[in-house]
């Protein structure tokens, strides 16, 4: 892949794509291509994308994800989306010819207490948590279909899980927001009201390891440049911090003075989800931004787009909210 390529990320109202939209232009690579939304949803419509762009490297970053909230609420939503997503742009990627494809999975595809550092070979071993077991499954079936069509049709379509992703362009929403903008947002609105008291669910005890969105997209492109294998590539590099950790890191970065009231009647989630990303670190990758300077620039962001982001609406460009239209 170089800068003329002709590149398509698949998912770029999601945090993660919008990360690599944002990351590859900043780049130099100049024909970057998008689909967004219920678009990845109709096999016609991205069908009819592949054979008027004819990508040759695809990045797919689609479907639809949240927190414990979500997860419990929509469960149906977020399996059926993310397997329709799958199936329809890893079977348009094959049938159009494309070089090389890197399908991103999910840090929840591994079994609720997997050894850690989680590593590939833990994948199917065991249960997966029960707060976020459609979701789960449906990544999995998305990166086990990617790895279907690379031994059947013997193309070079590869995997990477990603550890718990976070940035500019997250979901502020408080619905359907993951721990880290969750937390900025309900800890920003705390200190302006001046509460001495914070509620946390959960015990505070779960772990996650966590990356920023323009590693996490300096990590995908390393993949698409130096990675060729069959089996999943994890995607991480930094220290997992229990959820109080975070909680207390985010206070600080926004100011809060309360104290934190945990809430152990709520779920946790899985205990624990650190990356063993030992493989991609061989291969000469290590993640550039420590977690404090991210939680600056993401808390920025948030204040200078605060209504955006708390709708949860991605910015783009209007070119790229229009996709449908442009097919």
């Amino acid at each position: 892949m170089n800068r003329s390529s002709q590149i398509f990320v698949a998912g770029a109202e999601t945090l993660i794509g919008a990360g690599l939209v944002d990351y590859l232009r900043g780049e130099g690579y100049g024909h970057v291509q998008v689909a967004c939304g219920s678009a990845l949803e109709d096999a016609r419509e991205v069908d009819a994308f592949f054979r008027a762009a004819r990508p040759e490297y695809v990045f797919f970053a689609a479907g639809k994800s949240g927190g414990i909230h979500a997860n419990q609420a929509y469960p149906a939503t977020l399996m059926r989306d993310n397997l329709l997503t799958a199936t329809h742009v890893i079977d348009g990627a094959h049938r159009h010819g494309v070089t090389k494809l890197l399908y991103l999975a999910s840090s929840c595809s591994y079994p609720r207490l997997a050894p850690q550092p989680m590593r590939v070979e833990c994948l199917l071993t065991g249960p997966l948590e029960p707060t976020n077991e459609a979701y789960a499954l449906a990544k999995l079936a998305g990166l086990k279909l990617c790895q279907a069509y690379r031994h059947e049709h013997h193309v070079n379509f590869i995997a990477g899980i990603p550890a718990n992703a976070f940035g500019p362009k997250d979901d502020f929403s408080p619905e359907d927001s993951h721990v880290i903008p969750g937390l900025i947002r309900k800890l920003d609105d705390a200190r302006d009201q001046r509460l001495p008291e914070f509620p946390l669910w959960g015990t505070g005890q779960a772990r996650r390891e966590f990356i920023y969105v323009r590693d996490l997209a300096d990590a995908c492109v390393f993949a698409m440049q130096h990675y060729d294998g069959a089996e999943p590539l994890n995607l991480g590099g930094g220290r997992d911090l229990s959820i109080l950790e975070t909680a207390q890191a985010i206070a600080e970065v926004v100011g809060y003075r309360g104290t934190f009231r945990l809430d152990p009647s709520k779920p946790d989630g899985m205990p624990r989800k650190g990356l063993d990303s030992s493989k991609l670190e061989q291969l000469g990758w290590r993640p550039k931004t420590d977690f404090h300077t991210a939680l600056r620039e993401t808390y920025e962001w948030y204040l200078s787009n605060r209504a955006e982001a708390q709708s949860g609406h991605v910015i783009l460009p209007m070119q790229e909210r229009t996709y449908r239209a442009a097919v």
